[in-house]
């Protein structure tokens, strides 16, 4: 009894509102008055002794009532339509003496299609340690009001959102906003969730500059400083080179000698001890 109260539909759709009673099938529709009410003072369609009476003209062709279990038949449905309706049931007896049979109300809840959310991204400033940007989600020409969720990275984030429409009975657009500095590339998601129904869409945000660090040249003094030190060692070795005394062989040169004689005598090859013993003899 409690599903038969609550009744969803989406715009532009048939649906059909059930009533809380159903006639006999030895009786007829001429036994009774039935009253389909919106919000208990709109009359939206009345019929007595079989004869339909009144139509609110808003619904014009767009309804219709069954003649035996009375449910109210609306195609297509509009917006307008949301809200609390009523079945009022009436059985005519002797001298059309009514007793109500069932007065039940139903309710009907409208939904419009949101349309595939929409996600921008405004680049603000830029540096090579992070991106900084305004992100905007946008879902428009839906109902009811929807409520905007979000994720970064699969962790859920808030929506600075923001809603219009023109009555609380007119489609709904939606805008969230949300400001974000970006160090590495990163998923983000926006959902719009209505009545039961939800749209996403995902994005992925890049880090717009990757900044390489040049090599720093050495400075004009760690290079003059270089090459002070490098022409000192040359300079050093060349006088080393050019004043040191050479070595002498001990046992081939005489002190006495000149330079030049005593690099003669050590250039001369030795003479063996045999030969000297044959001179000796001779």
């Amino acid at each position: 009894a409690l599903e038969k109260k609550v009744v969803k539909s989406k715009v532009g759709e048939k649906v059909g509102l059930p009533c809380c009673h159903e006639i006999p099938s030895s009786e007829s529709l001429h036994n009774y008055r039935v009253y389909w009410q919106k919000n208990t003072t709109e009359v939206v369609l009345a019929y007595a002794e079989g004869k339909m009476i009144s139509k609110h003209e808003r619904y014009g062709n767009r309804t219709e009532m069954d003649a035996r279990n009375l449910t109210l038949w609306i195609s297509p449905v509009e917006i307008l339509d949301n809200g609390p309706y009523q079945c009022v049931v009436q059985h005519l007896r002797f001298l059309q003496n009514s007793v109500v049979v069932c007065d039940e109300p139903v309710i009907l809840f409208v939904t419009a299609d949101f349309s595939k959310p929409n996600i921008t991204a405004e680049v603000l400033a830029n540096s090579c340690e992070s991106t900084e940007m305004v992100v905007r989600c946008s879902s428009y020409g839906g109902f009811p009001k929807p409520k905007l969720s979000g994720a970064l990275n699969n962790e859920s984030m808030v929506w600075n959102a923001s809603w219009v429409s023109e009555s609380s009975l007119s489609p709904y657009n939606v805008t969230g906003k949300r400001w974000l500095n970006v160090t590495k590339d990163i998923s983000i998601t926006c959902s719009v969730e209505y009545n039961g129904f939800a749209e996403s869409t995902s994005l992925l945000l890049k880090k717009t500059k990757d900044c390489v660090v040049p090599t720093v040249p050495p400075s004009y003094n760690v290079i003059t400083a270089s090459s002070i030190i490098i022409i000192t060692f040359l300079l050093a070795i060349t006088l080393a080179a050019r004043y040191l005394p050479r070595h002498v062989c001990s046992h081939c040169c005489k002190p006495q000698d000149s330079v030049e004689e005593g690099v003669k005598e050590c250039m001369k090859p030795p003479v063996s001890s045999k030969v000297t013993s044959e001179t000796s003899s001779v």
